[in-house]
C-alpha cells in the first residue's frame, strides 16, 4: 500500500521520498522513515495556508519555485528546540574555567563566539550573559562578538529581536532575571527582552552550514550543539572539519548531551562532558 499517512491530504511513500532527498540536498539533514508524521504534519500547514490540495502539487510548485516557499519549506522541517542555559554544565564550564583562561593569556583582548544552529537565540542570549558575568568591568576593555546562525530565516528573525514570552524565562533565577532581562509593557505585556547590554554583542544572520561560510574567524568558541544529529556521518566528518578549521589554535566546541566526534574526526581532544579542545 502506497499511502503512508493519509487524513486531510493524501501522502504516499512516493512524495515522503521526494521530500527527503530535497530536505537532504538542501540542509544535509536525514529524514528517517519514522519521520513520516511529522513531515506530514507541519507541511500540511502550508497546503492550507497556500490553498493547495495535494502533495504532488505542491511538490511541483517547490520544483518551479527558487524564492520563498523553498524557505517556508526548508523552515517548516527544521527542528527549533532550544531553551535559556540548556545544558548548564556548558555555562558553568565557560564562566569558571574557560573565560578565565582567555582573559589571563590573551594579549590582544580579542573575543569570538559562533553559536551554530542558534534557533531562536536563547543560546547566544545565554552566552552572553555568561561572558558578562565571567568578565563582569573587564569586558569594556575588550572586542567581544557573538555571531549566531540559524538555517531557519523566521527563527533568526525571533532571536533578534530578542523578545520572549514570560514563561521561556521562568527557570532563570531571579537576580540573573532582574539584571539581563526587561519586562515588556502595553504590546509586549506578559514578555521580556534581553538587555541592549548583551544584545548589542550578537549579530544574527541566516546561513545554511553545508554551503560557503562568508565569515573568516578564527573564533576561539564554537557551540553546535543538537545540530549534527540531523546529518549524516559523511556530513558530520565534512562540518566538523571545517569548524576545526575555524576554530583558532586551542579553540574549543561544545556539542550537545547526545553528540560526540568517535570515528568522525581526530582533530579534537575530549575535555569534558561533550566538550572539546582543538589540537590540529
Amino acid at each position: 500500500m502506497s499511502t503512508v499517512y493519509e487524513r486531510e491530504f493524501e501522502f504516499n511513500r512516493k512524495d515522503f521520498e521526494h521530500i527527503r532527498d530535497l530536505v537532504g540536498e538542501r540542509t544535509g539533514i536525514v529524514l528517517s522513515d519514522h519521520k513520516i508524521t511529522m513531515v506530514y504534519g507541519r507541511l500540511s500547514r502550508r497546503l492550507r495556508q497556500l490553498n493547495i490540495t495535494s502533495f504532488s502539487e505542491y511538490l511541483k510548485l517547490l520544483e518551479d519555485e527558487t524564492g520563498q516557499e523553498l524557505v517556508e519549506f526548508t523552515n517548516a522541517l527544521t527542528t527549533n528546540l532550544t531553551s535559556f542555559f540548556r545544558e548548564p554544565h556548558h555555562f558553568e564550564y565557560l564562566k569558571k574555567t574557560l573565560i578565565p583562561t582567555i582573559t589571563k593569556h590573551r594579549p590582544n583582548h580579542r573575543l569570538r563566539i559562533w553559536s551554530a544552529g542558534c534557533s531562536t537565540g536563547e543560546e547566544p542570549y545565554t552566552i552572553g550573559v555568561t561572558l558578562q558575568e565571567a568578565m563582569e568591568s573587564s569586558i569594556r576593555n575588550w572586542d567581544v562578538k557573538i555571531l549566531a546562525t540559524d538555517l531557519d530565516t523566521n527563527v533568526v528573525q525571533k532571536g533578534k529581536s530578542g523578545i520572549y514570552e514570560q514563561e521561556r524565562v521562568n527557570g532563570i533565577e531571579d537576580s540573573r532575571l532582574r539584571k539581563w532581562f526587561r519586562k515588556g509593557r502595553d504590546d509586549h505585556a506578559g514578555k521580556v527582552s534581553v538587555s541592549e547590554k548583551i544584545r548589542e554583542m550578537i549579530t544574527f544572520k541566516q546561513l545554511n552550514l553545508l554551503h560557503e561560510w562568508p565569515m573568516k574567524g578564527p573564533f576561539d568558541i564554537i557551540f553546535c550543539r543538537n545540530v549534527v544529529i540531523y546529518f549524516g556521518k559523511e556530513t558530520q566528518r565534512e562540518l566538523f572539519n571545517r569548524y576545526a578549521d575555524m576554530l583558532a589554535n586551542d579553540g574549543y566546541l561544545f556539542i550537545g548531551h547526545s553528540e560526540n566526534l568517535h570515528k568522525i574526526t581526530d582533530r579534537f581532544q575530549l575535555i569534558g562532558k561533550t566538550i572539546y579542545r582543538k589540537v590540529r
